[in-house]
């Protein structure tokens, strides 16, 4: 039975290092065999369906699969579409979704790396904060991310195992899962 997941590109199409062109990448995916693969934005956001595979090996196959044929080295984090339902009705910061670009959700590559993030959750971040959720972690950053000691702290604790999305971009994503399952 085919299930639907969720694929996020670290750092491709930033500036101009790792540049992927959408279609490339659809191409790509629907070469490695996998399903009603449609992209979001031009930013390695990407919904699709497959059977017998779980996240973890369809990151490592969309992973290697960038790199021989593309040409770009880039984390990749799939999630399955109950884990993104998931993370969006786990959201402790309901009231914050009002400023999306300011609410972050960061997607764990393993979901047992989040221990790693419990003792930064302890500390007092005001006026961000930082929540750790079942296989994603929400920051609140009011005066940006790029000026962010709380999203600076989980980039230093996770190094290269996680990548960011917006809540908006997080919703945007649902709704493109959602689509792709209801079309199968």
């Amino acid at each position: 039975m085919e299930e639907s997941f969720v694929v996020l590109i670290r750092g491709i199409n930033v500036g101009r290092a790792n540049r992927v062109a959408m279609a490339d990448l659809r191409a790509l995916l629907a070469d490695l065999g996998y399903l009603d693969v449609r992209t979001l934005l031009n930013s390695g956001n990407a919904a699709l369906s497959a059977s017998g595979k779980t996240a973890t090996e369809i990151a490592a196959s969309i992973r290697h699969g960038l790199a021989a044929r593309l040409h770009v080295e880039a984390r990749v984090v799939a999630v399955t579409a109950a884990d993104l339902a998931a993370a969006i009705a786990e959201n402790p910061f309901p009231d914050r979704a009002g400023e999306p670009s300011r609410l972050q959700v960061v997607f764990l590559a393993d979901p047992a790396d989040r221990a790693r993030l419990l003792p930064l959750a302890q500390q007092d971040w005001a006026p961000e904060a930082l929540a750790v959720g079942t296989r994603v972690a929400y920051l609140w950053c009011p005066a940006g991310i790029a000026t962010s000691r709380v999203s600076r702290a989980v980039g230093s604790a996770m190094a290269d195992v996680v990548t960011a999305r917006n809540w908006s971009t997080v919703l945007k994503l649902a709704a493109l899962v959602s689509d792709t399952r209801r079309r199968n």
